[in-house]
């Protein structure tokens, strides 16, 4: 910063009242700032989730939420006293019209606390500081995998609700309506990744790297570029242009996931260039980032079809 612009930025802080030692004195808010895993209690079950906490200005608490499911939703404001935390956000796939509210409490580097749903309901968490992941070196890669048969479903196994509509068939994996999800059997770290998929008119569904960060894949042909459409990270990452092709095409996805950094190509255009991924995405597996998982396909939203689907994964990922 040259010194005309260092004054000018100074001059406009006092114009507002505040001075330099106001803008960079320690808050006692400090401690819940930046990222974390969540872990939702419901019962006897658990469910991943995503908060991220941020300064706006000197003293106001912001940040974002990830559910279950859905994707990451903005928080207007966070309260913060003596240790303890509260913000509100309003639903969003929740058949509920109320907000959603959740109370926390940070002690010992990591928080507790609840969250009350628009029914009433209250479910309890807890969250750990998301890890960096960032790598002391570029990875050095192994040899290429091709994750799918000519014949039938080996490494890979069904879950989540719905019965399971995948088969294979002449080396092309087909889902052939709305029903169970797929992952592989075997887990990953860093990788570069490459795929073919068709996905017909109106339908949808999802590649999950690690199990836990969605790229949106569906029918986005002529559709503006967003997060929620093909070539983004859901809720997260807009590819930076169009790329979709019509609807019932063959398509190419390729993939380098280094820590949290993400770069994509979609049919020969880069549209996600070494980005970092902030968390977790709706329809995780869990919310332990700093582990490796599985490829994890999304079966639940309709009819889609694989091919091509080769791994290579990093020998040296940390």
């Amino acid at each position: 910063m040259n010194v005309r612009v260092a004054l000018g930025v100074a001059s406009m802080l006092v114009a507002v009242g505040i001075t330099g030692a106001q803008a960079q004195a320690p808050q006692p808010s400090d401690p819940l700032l930046g990222r974390w895993d969540l872990v939702v209690q419901r019962g006897a079950q658990t469910s991943p989730s995503w908060l991220e906490v941020e300064r706006s200005g000197t003293a106001t608490l912001v940040g974002q939420f990830v559910g279950s499911g859905g994707s990451a939703r903005p928080i207007a404001k966070i309260e913060f006293a003596d240790g303890a935390f509260k913000f509100a956000i309003p639903p969003q796939w929740d058949s509920n019209p109320k907000d959603i509210t959740f109370e926390g409490r940070l002690e010992a580097g990591r928080i507790t606390g609840s969250m009350t749903m628009g029914d009433g309901q209250v479910l309890t968490w807890t969250g750990t500081r998301a890890p960096s992941l960032r790598r002391a070196a570029k990875p050095v890669y192994g040899a290429p995998v091709a994750l799918l048969g000519t014949a039938s479903l080996d490494g890979w196994k069904p879950f989540g609700r719905g019965e399971s509509q995948w088969s294979v068939k002449d080396g092309v994996l087909i889902n052939a309506k709305s029903g169970a999800n797929l992952m592989t059997e075997r887990t990953f770290d860093d990788f570069k990744l490459h795929v073919e998929f068709r996905v017909p008119k109106g339908s949808n569904s999802g590649i999950y790297l690690r199990g836990r960060h969605e790229l949106q894949i569906d029918d986005a042909f002529g559709l503006e570029p967003s997060s929620h459409h093909l070539g983004g990270l859901y809720g997260f990452i807009a590819p930076s242009e169009a790329a979709a092709k019509a609807a019932g095409e063959w398509q190419t996805m390729d993939v380098t996931l280094t820590g949290r950094m993400l770069t994509l190509t979609l049919n020969g255009v880069t549209v996600i260039c070494n980005r970092e991924i902030p968390g977790i995405t709706g329809g995780a597996l869990d919310s332990r980032e700093g582990e490796p998982g599985p490829l994890y396909l999304q079966g639940d939203h309709g009819p889609v079809e694989y091919r091509n689907i080769v791994i290579t994964p990093a020998l040296t990922a940390r």
